[in-house]
């Protein structure tokens, strides 16, 4: 059995990006195991591959996550006069860098494109008619 998404990892709501890390690794288990499971031969090894893919990103996301709670959310909700933490003090002083962290949220840090053969198969004109 192989666990991804929330089953693998349960996110924090902040910054709304479980469903980016799940897709991520849904895109990633088809990459590894589309070839053993044609072939009837999944191994703890295949399993393994996809763990450790994405492993490091979900790490990632989590600890900026954690990061935000800490620093963000639980003082402000505490009642305490909010003083930005320096990423944020930076991001304001170099607008060029606020691109950063939308799209590392919205895009993760190890982007998976689907490369499964059957998506790569050219398209006849005639299909779907």
């Amino acid at each position: 059995m192989l666990c991804i998404g929330d089953a693998a990892h349960a996110m924090s709501p902040v910054g709304g990006v479980g469903i980016n890390l799940a897709i991520q690794d849904a895109v990633a288990t088809a990459n590894i195991l589309t070839a053993p499971l044609k072939a009837h031969r999944v191994t703890p090894a295949d399993l393994e591959a996809v763990q450790t893919r994405r492993g490091k990103p979900t790490r990632f996301i989590q600890s900026i996550q954690v990061f935000v709670q800490d620093r963000v959310l639980r003082p402000t909700l505490g009642g305490a006069t909010l003083r930005p933490p320096w990423p944020v003090l930076l991001l304001n002083r170099f607008p060029l860098l606020q691109r950063f962290p939308a799209r590392v949220l919205g895009m993760g840090t190890r982007m998976e494109h689907v490369l499964t053969p059957d998506v790569h198969a050219p398209v006849s004109p005639t299909a779907g008619r």
